[in-house]
C-alpha cells in the first residue's frame, strides 16, 4: 500500500506539471485556482495518506473535512452546516474506526494487553515541551512506555537485548517519538490516531525464531515513527 500511496503522489505531480506547461504553452485553458482550490492541500494529502499510513482514522477525517469545505466554496452546502456537523461527524468517524480496529486487529490487542499485564512498569519516559534521548546499548530491553507532548522522545533499541517478545506503548501529543529497532526482529502495531499517525519504517530482517516488538502508539497531532 505505501509504494501505491507513492505512486499516486507522482501522478498527482505529473498532472500538475502537465496542466501547468499545458496552460503556458496555450495547449490547455484549465484553471487550477477555482473556487476552494486551497482544499486540494487537505484532500489529496488525506486520500493518499489512507494507502500510506497504518493508522487511517485522521486521514480519513481530514479527508471529510476537505470535501465539505470544497462543497462550501462551489455553494454546494453553507459553512454553518458545515461547523455544526463537524463535532458528531469526527465523533462517528473515530466511533466507527475504534469498533472496527478492535475486531480485525484482535490478536495483537490481546498480545499487548498481555504483554502489559507481565510488565512491572519500569522503563517508562516522558519529554513535555522538551527532547529526551533514550539508549538501551547492551541492555536487556523488556518494554517501556514513551510520551511526547509538545515535545520529543528517541529510543534507541539497535543494541539493545531482546529475548522475548515486547511491548512499547508510545503516546505523542503535539510531539514526535522514534523508536530504533534491531534488524532481527519483527514488528507489529497497533495505532490510534487524530491527525497524527504511527509508521514503519524499520528496514528488518527477522527470522522465523525472532521476537516481536509490538508498537502499542497513540498520536494526536503527533506522530510516532519505527526506524
Amino acid at each position: 500500500m505505501k509504494k501505491f500511496g507513492n505512486v499516486l503522489w507522482g501522478i498527482v505531480l505529473i498532472a500538475i506539471g502537465f496542466i501547468i506547461g499545458g496552460n503556458a504553452l496555450g495547449i490547455t485553458n484549465i484553471n487550477i485556482f477555482f473556487d476552494g482550490w486551497w482544499t486540494m492541500f487537505i484532500i489529496i494529502p488525506c486520500f493518499i495518506g489512507l494507502f500510506k499510513d497504518n493508522e487511517k482514522t485522521g486521514n480519513l477525517i481530514g479527508l471529510l473535512i476537505g470535501i465539505a469545505l470544497l462543497l462550501a466554496c462551489q455553494d454546494v452546502l453553507s459553512f454553518d452546516l458545515i461547523w455544526k456537523l463537524a463535532f458528531p461527524v469526527i465523533l462517528v468517524a473515530i466511533g466507527i474506526s475504534i469498533i472496527f480496529k478492535d475486531a480485525i486487529g484482535g490478536k495483537v490487542n490481546d498480545e499487548i494487553k498481555k504483554l502489559n499485564e507481565k510488565r512491572s512498569g519500569e522503563n517508562g519516559y516522558c519529554a513535555t515541551f522538551s527532547g529526551q534521548n533514550v539508549n538501551f546499548d547492551g541492555e536487556n530491553f523488556t518494554g517501556a512506555d514513551l510520551t511526547a507532548v509538545f515535545g520529543g522522545v528517541k529510543c534507541d533499541l539497535r543494541n539493545a537485548i531482546i529475548d522475548s517478545d515486547v511491548v512499547i506503548n508510545a503516546n505523542s501529543t503535539f510531539g514526535g517519538i522514534e523508536i530504533y529497532v534491531p534488524a532481527n526482529v519483527k514488528i507489529k502495531i497497533k495505532s490510534n490516531s487524530l491527525f497524527g499517525g504511527v509508521s514503519n519504517k524499520a528496514n528488518t530482517k527477522p527470522e522465523e525464531n525472532s521476537h516481536t516488538v509490538y508498537i502499542n502508539g497513540t498520536a494526536v497531532f503527533g506522530g510516532v515513527e519505527v526506524k
